[in-house]
């Protein structure tokens, strides 16, 4: 009876596995989370780049983008790569499970009748509801990785990313979780439509074209190719983000204030800092 009983639970679960709606969003956030303790070094390199320079005139920064990254290591050490690595992961588990869960049912909603219209639209709304659940585990992510830049008597020094939200409700009031969300929500919305609407459309050209065949060679070039189109979209709006959710209260008004400050004191391609590394970035979350 016993064997029987766990032979019906197995196979009940197998069929609601199978239907469940939650499955596009255990998917997307644990394939996220695999893919942030690959790429979470690079992601924290990212950030010091974006950062370097913040509001100086273009004549005073002289380092490049291997200078920096070097600096770091030598004055805080290699563990400094894996900084904030509790606070990604819980951005996976939120934004990434969100925008990808929902983006998932809008897809099975329309069967069909999914064409790149809709796929666009789903696309943007579901990127805009994953970036703001998410909102306060980026800003606790992005304030741990860049805490080291800081002089030792301002740094938030924040332990694991509940410490850091506990902190930041606590010092700076609720309000602070979801400083610069509007960036945030903005950059969901152009993610998810340059990764996944890429991918899917990118894929069904060349399956119709008989270019490449389905299998993992067309997943992992589709991939790349969404992860570039994403990184261009969105790296400037990136920067913006970063910039708001690591400054101390003042230095910023808000999104606009930022976007004319730093192209002002830096000039445009201040807002491409760090490229290289989020498109790397990019790379291993759109392939899983």
């Amino acid at each position: 009876r016993d064997s029987d009983h766990n032979t019906s639970r197995l196979r009940w679960f197998l069929v609601m596995s199978t239907e469940a709606k939650w499955l596009p969003f255990a998917t997307g956030g644990l394939g996220s989370c695999s893919a942030a303790i690959f790429s979470h070094p690079v992601d924290t390199m990212k950030v010091r780049l974006q950062l370097a320079g913040e509001l100086q005139a273009v004549t005073v920064v002289k380092r490049t983008g291997v200078q920096v990254a070097v600096d770091v290591i030598k004055k805080e050490g290699a563990f400094v790569l894996y900084k904030g690595l509790t606070a990604s992961l819980a951005r996976q588990l939120t934004y990434t499970t969100t925008r990808f869960g929902v983006y998932g049912m809008i897809k099975d909603a329309c069967g069909d009748n999914f064409g790149s219209v809709r796929k666009v639209g789903a696309a943007l709304g579901s990127g805009a509801i994953g970036a703001f659940v998410g909102c306060p585990c980026d800003v606790t992510l992005v304030r741990m990785q860049a805490d080291g830049r800081l002089p030792a008597a301002q740094q938030r020094g924040y332990r694991n990313v509940l410490h850091g939200l506990v902190s930041i409700a606590k010092n700076d009031g609720i309000s602070a979780l979801f400083c610069g969300w509007q960036p945030l929500v903005f950059r969901g919305m152009l993610m998810t439509a340059g990764q996944v609407a890429s991918y899917d459309m990118a894929k069904e050209l060349v399956l119709e074209h008989k270019l490449m065949a389905d299998g993992v060679p067309l997943h992992f070039s589709c991939s790349m190719f969404a992860g570039l189109v994403a990184a261009v979209m969105t790296s400037p709006v990136d920067v913006v983000k970063t910039r708001i959710m690591s400054a101390s209260a003042g230095i910023y008004k808000g999104a606009l204030d930022c976007v004319v400050k730093t192209a002002m004191s830096e000039g445009i391609g201040a807002f491409y800092k760090g490229f290289i590394p989020y498109f790397v970035r990019l790379g291993p979350h759109t392939i899983l």
